[in-house]
């Protein structure tokens, strides 16, 4: 096992919040070719998905702000995008999880290993992905319902990959994480959302009135440059929010199950998949 030390991408005990955040970075450092690619290509989709119902609430870029005689589009706009981007969180979460469980021990997954097919449980994945679609859509039609969808749901792609749960099972098992200890994880996963929308606030709306001031900004392309900065931030955001649900699942159960003392009492050849497996 890793000592825990300050090179550690995931030390093996239970983390402070400003570390959990860190080795989120670190995570996402080390596998951001892998997870960068892959979110840049779900989230220029999710900006086309998301287009045609902009152009519905009539709202103009780069903040996409609500015009009031049309609130009930723009209401369904807001839904749709919170669904969608828990949507690609939970499927960025499926390598996260899994490039995670090897921090643990001490080593970086190679891109092989993150994306290899066999064992990922991409199908099942996918499916909890729309379900977990469904859920944050309907939590967000009804306002303050999303807080609680979002915070009970990170950990369902990290439980199914790395604890190896039965499909059914991976959400109920995210939500009891979630509010064990008082609701850290939850609490947490929401803090780590709020920091980078912030980030993605700025940045998006910065991009493009820096462009927009030097000039670079044609008429009639400013919807479509708004929507490529808007996909490259999230390029970023995105990735880095799976992987903060990954480690703060694995710290959750060093936590509230003693995963870091199974690790240390474990015996020397034993698989890392066995080893992390949550006891059925």
């Amino acid at each position: 096992m890793p000592d825990a030390g300050p090179t550690a991408v995931l030390p093996c005990r239970p983390l402070t919040v400003g570390e959990l955040l860190d080795s989120a970075v670190l995570l996402l450092r080390g596998q951001a070719r892998v997870l960068v690619p892959l979110a840049l290509v779900l989230a220029v989709g999710e900006q086309l998905l998301l287009y045609p119902l902009r152009l519905a609430a009539d709202v103009t870029p780069p903040v996409w702000f609500v015009e009031f005689d049309r609130f009930g589009a723009y209401w369904l706009l807001l839904a749709v995008g919170a669904a969608t981007e828990a949507m690609i969180i939970t499927l960025l979460g499926n390598p996260a999880a899994r490039a995670a469980g090897g921090a643990l021990f001490g080593r970086t997954a190679g891109a092989r290993e993150v994306l290899r097919p066999a064992g990922a449980r991409w199908g099942a994945t996918v499916l909890l992905t729309a379900l977990v679609g469904v859920v944050m859509c309907a939590a967000a039609l009804f306002g303050p319902a999303w807080f609680v969808g979002f915070a009970l749901l990170g950990a369902v792609a990290p439980a199914l990959v790395v604890d190896r749960v039965h499909p059914l099972r991976a959400p109920l098992r995210a939500a009891a994480l979630a509010v064990r200890g008082g609701g850290r994880a939850g609490w947490v996963r929401l803090l780590g959302y709020l920091s980078w929308w912030i980030v993605r606030l700025g940045l998006g709306i910065g991009v493009y009135h820096g462009l927009d001031a030097l000039d670079l900004v044609a008429p009639g392309w400013a919807a479509w440059l708004s929507l490529a900065v808007w996909a490259g931030v999230n390029s970023v955001a995105y990735p880095a929010l799976a992987c903060l649900d990954a480690v703060l699942h694995l710290e959750t159960r060093m936590r509230t199950e003693g995963l870091d003392i199974r690790l240390s009492r474990a015996r020397a050849g034993t698989p890392e998949t066995l080893l992390l497996a949550a006891e059925r």
